[in-house]
């Protein structure tokens, strides 16, 4: 029992990182049908901008670099989508080895810029220590995480750009016919979740080193997480970011990290056997 909550917390931090991740993806998946197998590569680029800071802001390379990450991430999507997916919309296939081989191109070059090697970012001296079993930088990615998904609510819900996004989601035609730019809410779209992917690299330089393949590792953990809450849904991301993080923390517990993906892998498989759409799907009116 003891090891059974001790794993808890370690389960929910996980699934705390997930969801940082997924965010991005579950709009321009969910909204545009953009498969970007890129995403991974805009984490790895919040990730170095942490790196980057470091010389300048010392330990507080972290906390500084959250805004200009997602500067720095959502630009590279917004280029991204201007140069290249726009040309592709509605062909997800197309989009998928396209961002793919983006994706080698952004490796490669990380390579040539930083080397090969991985770097280590060093974290504030308060995120050092932890309570337990959990330590506080793990909670500081859990409150990064609950705040994002807080800030994303309200941007949604609240301002009438995401009242847009939110339009242009549920159905592209009648949104384009009410008078909405597409074109203009495909490119903000885009923009936000490509800077969501560079605010998850920072985070992730608090629990690991940082490599150009840093974000290969996570992408497909990511798009579980957005197939399996349902695309474009925020509350369905945040209870299958939970579900996976706990699923891959007890199981990896149990048996060890190559098993425990293999069993996460498995379940989401017969999950979506029973519930192919995911956990929420968007309402819609539609003749019958």
């Amino acid at each position: 029992m003891e090891a059974f909550l001790n794993q808890l917390p370690i389960g929910l931090s996980i699934g705390a990182v997930l969801l940082l991740i997924a965010l991005g993806l579950t709009f321009t998946f969910g909204q545009m049908g953009v498969i970007n197998m890129a995403h991974g590569e805009f984490i790895m680029a919040g990730a170095y901008t942490a790196y980057l800071l470091q010389d300048l802001t010392g330990r507080m390379a972290v906390i500084v670099a959250l805004p200009v990450a997602f500067l720095v991430a959502g630009l590279m999507g917004l280029i991204l989508e201007r140069t290249a997916i726009r040309h592709f919309y509605g062909r997800p296939l197309d989009t998928l080895l396209l961002t793919w081989g983006v994706s080698l191109v952004l490796q490669q070059l990380a390579r040539d810029l930083f080397g090969a090697p991985n770097v280590q970012v060093q974290a504030p001296t308060w995120l050092q220590g932890g309570i337990g079993p959990l330590p506080y930088n793990r909670l500081f990615i859990f409150a990064l995480a609950l705040a994002t998904v807080v800030g994303i609510w309200a941007y949604m819900n609240r301002t009438g750009q995401g009242r847009r996004m939110q339009a242009v989601m549920q159905n592209r035609q009648l949104a384009a016919v009410s008078g909405i730019n597409t074109g203009q809410v495909d490119q903000r779209t885009f923009f936000i979740g490509s800077g969501l992917a560079g605010v998850a690299g920072v985070a992730l330089t608090l629990i690991g080193p940082v490599g150009p393949a840093l974000g290969t590792y996570y992408i497909v953990d990511a798009f579980l997480v957005v197939v399996a809450g349902g695309l474009g849904q925020l509350r369905g991301a945040v209870i299958a970011a939970a579900g996976l993080g706990l699923l891959n923390s007890y199981a990896e517990f149990w048996s060890d990290a190559s098993l425990a993906k293999v069993i996460v892998f498995a379940a989401i498989v017969a999950f979506l056997q029973f519930r192919p759409q995911g956990l929420f799907v968007l309402r819609s009116r539609a003749l019958t």
